[in-house]
């Protein structure tokens, strides 16, 4: 009988398993590629996950939350890519959290499409979820993402944003390029976004908006620079951080004229200033949206 799940999807895979194989012969190769999905497979067992099944050089599985997905996500990474084997390699890994349909002992639906998508979008090394994903992460997880870019996902009209995860504590230690215009309000609790006659508030009880020229973002922001969904605005364990998901970036100035272009990267919001979508925006000039920190 078919069952309705909502669950973390993760594929992993062996990133040039092909040249393996031309390298050093299928025995060599195919010992290496199983000792990667042993330690993908026992990953995910001990992060409360299950195996749903391999498929050649890749695992699928899913997990009951994100931040155990995430867990034997790392534990693969660094397993592997510390691996004293002869033949060194690497994996890649996708995640995407939605609803699934459950049929014996596979899963079926859009989200399954688009945890397979994250997995394409991923290099050697790299872990990479959606956005969605990261709205499920408790804040100790999303301290450690950033976003890199936008994908088109088969079956979906919108992009979807995506996410790399940076598990290596070199990376994550230096992930967030930020700017601190005015240190005494960073522990503010309200963000207030003013655009000509409309106004959005990013606080506890709305900790994220979007922006960009699509109606059915929070603030809607019409141009021929600006994406459909251009940034986001996410309240981050006392901080307000803008993400640029855009073709053609955000630009920012704050109340002393200095001045920060981001594309498909992140920053943190402080002070009070303007942001402009895919071109610079002076106070009073149409296209500019005013922010302020605090109450």
């Amino acid at each position: 009988m078919a069952k309705d799940l909502e669950v973390a999807i993760l594929f992993a895979d062996v990133v040039g398993s092909t040249q393996l194989y031309d390298k050093f012969g299928d025995t060599k190769a195919s010992e290496t590629v199983a000792r990667c999905l042993d330690v993908m497979k026992d990953a995910t067992h001990q992060f409360n996950g299950t195996v749903i099944k391999t498929i050649g050089d890749e695992v699928m599985a899913t997990f009951p939350t994100v931040d155990e997905a995430m867990g034997a996500a790392t534990q693969m990474q660094t397993l592997i890519s510390s691996g004293e084997d002869e033949i060194k390699v690497s994996i890649r890994i996708g995640c995407h959290f939605g609803p699934v349909v459950q049929e014996q002992n596979d899963i079926f639906g859009a989200a399954v499409h688009t945890a397979n998508r994250m997995t394409s979008q991923a290099k050697a090394k790299q872990i990479i979820i959606s956005g969605t994903t990261v709205e499920q992460m408790g804040p100790d997880w999303q301290a450690q993402t950033r976003q890199i870019d936008v994908a088109t996902v088969r079956g979906r009209i919108d992009e979807v944003a995506l996410f790399e995860v940076l598990w290596q504590p070199e990376e994550a230690t230096s992930m967030l390029p930020t700017i601190d215009w005015d240190s005494k309000n960073n522990a503010a609790t309200k963000l207030t976004l003013t655009f000509r006659d409309s106004t959005v508030v990013v606080n506890e009880g709305r900790k994220a908006i979007n922006m960009g020229r699509a109606d059915d973002n929070d603030l809607v922001v019409k141009g021929n620079l600006i994406s459909r969904i251009h940034a986001r605005i996410e309240m981050r364990r006392g901080k307000f951080v803008l993400i640029d998901q855009s073709t053609n970036g955000t630009f920012l100035e704050n109340a002393q004229g200095e001045e920060i272009f981001i594309r498909r990267d992140s920053t943190a919001l402080t002070g009070e200033g303007i942001i402009g979508l895919g071109r610079v925006a002076k106070a009073g000039t149409p296209l500019a949206v005013h922010f302020i920190c605090g109450d």
